[in-house]
């Protein structure tokens, strides 16, 4: 009877070994190019949806100061939904961008890694060539959206503190005193939406090198 526990506790560690050891292989370098690949299309698809909700916002805010609107409350209405979407699209792009930082910096640093583990010095040279082109095109992302988050924060402040008062001042007169610093705000996110053209050009050349073969 001893003898069967012992074997059963043998074949319990065995097993959680295995399946801890194949746990530590499951991060292979695969795994980790298609965790990037995927952030980019994350990254590419909320651009995109973030840059129609920017002027399905700005639509709903010029229409709601207009000189002699005749419903106030439901235009009100709509500009504080689409706000609250572009609230979140615009989260969720900062999020993505965040991601997809921190998933090419693992992948580019792990293929460094094991840049020296190759026998072959042609198929050594070929991987770091090939590694610092991809590592550089990926960087320009980053660096092109370097100041898309504090741009954003500060625009959606704005927009937001426009909802807030007009809130307690949604009369004709409140609108009149409230429309010059609207129109600025959409200005703004006008500018923001153009800032993002060069992430999204990055994001172009970064899907061209991998999908299509583009030299």
């Amino acid at each position: 009877m001893q003898l069967k526990k012992h074997s059963l506790a043998f074949c319990t560690m065995f097993l959680l070994g295995t399946a801890s050891f194949m746990g530590g292989c499951a991060t292979t370098g695969m795994d980790r190019s298609e965790r990037t690949s995927n952030s980019i299309k994350d990254v590419d698809s909320e651009i995109k949806k973030f840059i129609v909700q920017t002027d399905l916002t700005n639509k709903s805010l010029d229409a709601l100061v207009i000189a002699g609107n005749p419903n106030l409350k439901k235009s009100f209405n709509t500009y504080s939904d689409e706000l609250d979407k572009l609230d979140h699209e615009g989260k969720r792009v900062l999020k993505r961008m965040a991601e997809m930082k921190e998933h090419s910096k693992e992948y580019f640093e792990e293929w460094d890694k094991q840049g020296t583990a190759y026998k072959n010095p042609e198929l050594s040279a070929l991987s770091e060539e090939r590694r610092s082109k991809l590592a550089e095109i990926y960087a320009r992302v980053p660096a092109a959206g370097a100041g898309v988050r504090s741009s954003y924060l500060s625009y959606m402040n704005n927009l937001k503190e426009i909802k807030l008062y007009l809130s307690n001042d949604l009369t004709p007169k409140g609108i009149e005193t409230v429309t010059p610093i609207a129109k600025r705000a959409v200005e703004d996110m006008d500018a923001l939406k153009v800032s993002l053209q060069p992430v999204v050009v990055a994001l172009d050349e970064i899907k061209a090198e991998l999908y299509t073969g583009k030299k």
